[in-house]
């Protein structure tokens, strides 16, 4: 499989789209993508809506905390598989407060509270 070649969007590209806005999912995982687009077999153990074709799309972010400083990416997954359409870095205020929570914890994580307030409230999605 290809990744598609797609133009890194700012935030304020995703702002000034309101359907996308519309359509991101606040409450998707990295856990949950997988398990709605990857493991088809097993969503109706998770309450989640299921994935008919290739068509059935979900906007999301995730926090990155793998590299040297977390980075928020927004994704755009189906069945084919996830694309990265915007790198966000984590606000000044709110990198010491991630770096602790996380600490050696590297992995991609779903967002939550004041991280996921933030982003919200840039988005004009609050």
């Amino acid at each position: 499989m290809f990744a598609m070649e797609v133009e890194t969007m700012k935030i304020e590209d995703i702002r000034m789209d309101l359907d996308l806005v519309n359509d991101i999912d606040w409450d998707m995982t990295p856990e949950e993508a997988v398990t709605l687009y990857l493991e088809w077999g097993n969503n109706w153990s998770h309450d989640r809506k299921f994935v008919k074709s290739k068509n059935d799309v979900s906007h999301y972010f995730v926090l990155n905390t793998w590299g040297e400083e977390p980075v928020i990416f927004f994704i755009r997954r189906n069945s084919d598989g996830a694309t990265e359409l915007a790198e966000i870095d984590v606000p000044e205020m709110l990198e010491e407060k991630i770096k602790y929570e996380y600490r050696d914890g590297k992995g991609v994580y779903g967002l939550e509270g004041e991280l996921k307030d933030w982003l919200r409230e840039e988005l004009d999605a609050a």
